[in-house]
């Protein structure tokens, strides 16, 4: 019988029911581009970091997971550690953040082939100039570049030299020497990577250098692909959690709203409820399964919306910004947006069952 009545409402009322779902799915949107950002660009990460075909990561002491502070290290340590037992090629490169996640990165390319296995070019060639510019195929899409053209990244023009399938590193990549001048740090690095005659010699090499560098931070790069996750980058966690209690601050003013709007609307049908013998249970029963409905139906159109923003975010900063889709995050940003509803519906819910049936059947 509620089951009914809900729906009848619902359906008799289209408009106020369409806005409704809509306003209730702008938070789950909301929360789930949020997560799929936040798991996109950290597997994102992980994919580039494995395309280096390194063994181990060296870094500077105190550096964290999403940090560059500039090139602290010496230039002389890669020779030092290509020394080292089982390590059978070091590498250095120089990262420069540039604009919200994206970072330059400034390599030596002989080296850098020969530990990754090299560029796979769409177009173009590898560095000929000091002004040259290798970047891949989602930041080309991302700048509207193509081999030839001219991109102004820190205030230096540079030419795309070349186009190469991601996945290796970095999106944007710079002779090494021409980054280390630019930043003012010639013959240094910002972290080192090792390859090694075999996989199964990293712990005792990682247990080595750790004796030879004791303030360093020294990963395998299984480790360091273990520790990228929301919860290692600092403060990523707490905005994710504030943006979810945004969503169900949003979710419960909408739906609060919505639902007073809908007693008023119904003011007469719910005395005639009443006058019927409807009890105050049912009333309410009525008004929280409206709320339900609204809420999954918020749901199921804040996950459809999920991937309208994915395809945006694709065609416009695909680059910068990568989107996942998570699954997993749906039956919560659901439980999250029903919640809502249904806390949203308590106090419209309350009005009702303390309507009075003569006065509401004279209401117009």
């Amino acid at each position: 019988m509620i089951q009914k009545l809900v729906w009848e409402n619902v359906r008799f009322r289209p408009v106020r029911t369409l806005l409704s779902i809509l306003l209730i799915a702008v938070p789950v949107t909301l929360i789930l581009t949020l997560i799929g950002l936040s798991n996109g660009f950290l597997d994102d990460s992980r994919r580039r970091a494995e395309g280096v075909g390194a063994d181990i990561i060296v870094r500077p002491p105190g550096s964290s997971l999403a940090s560059f502070s500039g090139a602290p290290l010496p230039d002389k340590l890669v020779t030092l550690l290509s020394r080292q037992p089982h390590v059978t090629q070091a590498t250095g490169t120089v990262v420069q953040p540039v604009a919200g996640f994206d970072t330059l990165t400034g390599i030596d390319l002989a080296a850098f082939d020969k530990m990754s296995g090299g560029f796979t070019f769409v177009a173009g060639h590898a560095f000929q100039a000091p002004n040259d510019i290798i970047i891949d195929t989602y930041y080309a899409q991302q700048r509207g570049a193509k081999v030839g053209s001219t991109i102004n990244i820190w205030n230096r023009n540079w030419n795309v030299a070349g186009i190469v399938e991601p996945g290796k590193l970095s999106h944007m990549f710079v002779p090494l020497g021409v980054l280390q001048d630019l930043t003012n740090n010639p013959g240094k690095v910002s972290q080192i990577y090792l390859k090694l005659d075999d996989q199964r010699n990293s712990a005792t090499v990682v247990a080595g250098l750790k004796k030879l560098l004791p303030n360093y931070t020294i990963y395998t790069v299984r480790e360091w692909e273990s520790l990228i996750s929301v919860n290692n980058i600092p403060m990523l966690s707490t905005f994710i959690h504030v943006i979810i209690g945004i969503g169900v601050v949003i979710g419960f003013a909408v739906v609060s709203l919505s639902m007073y709007m809908a007693v008023l609307q119904r003011t007469r049908e719910i005395g005639i409820l009443k006058s019927l013998g409807a009890t105050k249970a049912f009333v309410m029963g009525l008004i929280l399964w409206e709320a339900f409905v609204l809420g999954l139906g918020g749901t199921v159109f804040g996950i459809l919306l999920s991937f309208v923003s994915r395809a945006v975010m694709r065609m416009i900063v695909p680059a910068s910004l990568p989107q996942a889709i998570v699954p997993t995050w749906w039956p919560i940003a659901g439980a999250i947006a029903v919640g809502a509803a249904l806390l949203g519906a308590l106090y419209p819910g309350w009005l009702a069952v303390r309507q009075d049936p003569i006065e509401a059947l004279a209401y117009e």
